[in-house]
């Protein structure tokens, strides 16, 4: 008899699979309330088995009103936002070329909202104080950087 988990998993991927749009937006504590469990195990469910790895993009809201939303993603595609980042970024970048990079995979949903906020102020003029060509240079590896490690969760 499958366990707790892998109900929860079966019955993510059984209503993934009939959403037209390949996503679903859950509230934790329905989910939760369905499966008579704690809604850390709905936390632990998606943390261990929607990975980026296993092909699903996961974005989380918390507070009143919060929810997830499970997206299937083909991994070529990820691959594809990956070299069109190493060949936009380049060996430098500058501010405004970057800021609208982030907007582009923010827009696609690629970046949170919050990982987008935090990528402009690392990159930003203010912060990288050095003079150009260096600061562009320090800018497009940090972009690179920071992008693929958040691209493979």
């Amino acid at each position: 008899m499958p366990n707790i988990t892998d109900l929860i998993e079966l019955y993510l991927k059984k209503i993934l699979q009939s959403s037209s749009e390949g996503s679903v937006e859950i509230q934790r504590s329905d989910l939760a309330d369905k499966f008579s469990c704690v809604p850390s195990q709905i936390n632990y469910v998606i943390s261990t088995r929607f990975t980026l790895e296993k092909g699903y993009y996961v974005e989380s809201k918390r507070g009143g009103g919060g929810y997830i939303r499970i997206q299937r993603v083909s991994l070529p595609s990820l691959e594809a936002i990956q070299n069109h980042i190493r060949q936009t970024v380049g060996e430098q970048i500058d501010q405004t070329a970057a800021e609208g990079l982030i907007y582009q995979l923010e827009e696609a949903r690629f970046l949170t909202e919050r990982e987008a906020h935090l990528l402009k102020a690392a990159v930003s003029r203010d912060v990288i104080a050095l003079k150009l060509p260096v600061r562009d240079e320090i800018r497009a590896k940090l972009m690179k950087a920071m992008l693929i490690a958040l691209l493979v969760k």
